[in-house]
């Protein structure tokens, strides 16, 4: 059968060079136009993704420097009132010291009257002037 294996050779060759080849050719074709299409789907949804995740960053950012202005003012408010809480103090202890010796004037001023006696307006009025300057 020697002359059968050429034979079956030359109709396998004949077979390449006729048409098998095109059906072949054909169906890788299609293979690679799903593939492709496939992939290109794949790369239009991940520029979709992108897109939305980049608008999404940027109202985070918008909504953060937002936050951060806020949080400065709200710094600067509780500095202010810091600030004028140690200004208050300072005025109450100034008028604190200021009753004190106030105070202290008027209970001299009591000392030095403390026997003083009258009975009549006149007689009254040197003690009277004494306290009031005492309390001036």
């Amino acid at each position: 059968m020697p002359g059968g294996d050429v034979s079956a050779l030359g109709t396998l060759a004949a077979g390449v060079t006729g048409g098998i080849w095109k059906v072949a050719a054909v169906i890788l074709v299609a293979a690679l136009l799903v593939v492709g299409a496939w992939t290109g789907g794949g790369w239009f949804l991940a520029a979709r993704d992108r897109d939305a995740a980049r608008v999404e960053l940027a109202a985070e950012r918008s909504a953060n420097a937002e936050l951060r202005g806020a949080i400065q003012a709200q710094n600067t408010a509780v500095e202010a009132a810091g600030t004028a809480k140690l200004v208050a103090e300072a005025r109450g202890q100034a008028a604190q010291q200021q009753a004190a010796a106030t105070a202290r004037r008027f209970d001299a001023a009591l000392a030095r009257v403390a026997g003083a006696r009258a009975t009549t307006c006149d007689e009254a009025m040197p003690t009277v002037d004494l306290i009031l300057e005492a309390t001036r």
